[in-house]
């Protein structure tokens, strides 16, 4: 790592999307990023090397990295046109894309998106079907590449069902598809699906979310991926924390990855991931960790009167037995806190 007063320069491999567009494989995450720390971050990372920010509407936070933006851009050693910046079109905004497109540009005070995502395949809209229809979300996401303000356009948080509709009436492909993926869920169907149509994953929540036990109401019943024994021993071989080692898993595993840090020693921690190499055997034993179950399942996105009645139909089926055994103790712990009927 070259440094240049409190700049360095990091080798970030990049993975060359269907598009042709080149994006950084290890990029920093902001999600449940607290108001002040998020900039600070953001500054942190872009000083030490980092060249991709992930973002969201949802997170809340687009008005203070794009004035953190700004204010570096003004020590004149990074410009936009050095790093990937990724955001996302929340729920309740499909009927106006490009709309909800510009406010979000406005607030990063950006004149254009690398990377422009559908956070969810939902709506909040409670019916049977989808409103509005993914094909008109999608159109109108393609309408922002053909007016140049977004490079690549790509989902979130798709099944393999819901991106082979999606590909029924695309006219632009979608480059990336952003999901959970960690060695605790290594989503294999997906990955294995995206890859023979060309559509780069990029894993979210890489660490295993060591705190949604909390955010999912499941109490102590949540695996923890970061001391599991077998990627500790991995990681003390190599010198490491846990968190590198499993970033590195998910760069060895094809997929870019986008994991949160806060402070510069936590931040730059994570860009060890790019200075070693998992072997064979190493790479293996991660692969093949027993515990399979998705940290964020994605229940509030259901409601009885559709067109998500529950996780299963969400998520199409692609539901570790894990999950399903949970919510299956949580509803029956449910009925049993109901008071009968006098």
């Amino acid at each position: 790592m070259a440094s240049s007063s409190d700049y360095s320069t990091v080798h970030n491999p990049t993975v060359t999307l269907n598009n042709g567009e080149k994006m950084p494989v290890l990029g920093l995450g902001t999600w449940k990023g607290k108001p002040g720390e998020v900039e600070s971050s953001v500054q942190i990372a872009l000083r030490v090397g980092y060249r991709h920010i992930d973002c969201a509407k949802a997170y809340q936070n687009q008005t203070g990295l794009g004035q953190a933006l700004q204010e570096l851009y003004k020590e004149g050693k990074v410009s936009r046109k050095d790093f990937w910046l990724t955001t996302k079109l929340w729920n309740t905004d499909h009927a106006e894309v490009r709309k909800n497109c510009l406010e979000s540009m406005k607030e990063l005070q950006t004149e254009y998106l690398d990377l422009y995502l559908v956070h969810w395949p939902v709506t909040q809209h409670k019916g049977p079907a989808l409103t509005p229809s993914m094909k008109d979300t999608w159109q109108q996401m393609e309408k922002l590449v053909e007016e140049g303000l977004v490079k690549s356009i790509g989902i979130s948080n798709f099944s393999v069902k819901k991106i082979e509709d999606l590909l029924q009436y695309v006219k632009i492909k979608p480059a990336v598809n952003q999901v959970e993926l960690h060695p605790y869920f290594r989503n294999e169907k997906l990955h294995k699906y995206c890859d023979s149509k060309g559509i780069h994953l990029t894993a979210y929540s890489p660490l295993g979310t060591p705190d949604s036990a909390a955010m999912q109401n499941r109490g102590d019943q949540t695996p923890h991926l970061m001391s599991d024994p077998a990627v500790k021993k991995i990681a003390d071989k190599h010198g490491k924390h846990t968190a590198p080692v499993l970033i590195r898993w998910a760069i060895q595993n094809g997929t870019s990855v986008i994991p949160k840090a806060t402070g510069v020693s936590h931040i730059q921690g994570n860009l060890e991931a790019l200075n070693f190499e998992l072997s064979k055997d190493e790479f293996e034993t991660i692969s093949n960790l027993k515990t399979q179950m998705r940290m964020l399942v994605g229940a509030e996105w259901t409601d009885p009167a559709g067109p998500y009645k529950n996780v299963v139909e969400l998520w199409d089926g692609e539901v570790p037995e894990e999950n399903l055994r949970l919510l299956k103790e949580r509803d029956a712990k449910k009925s049993s806190d109901t008071p009968g009927e006098l």
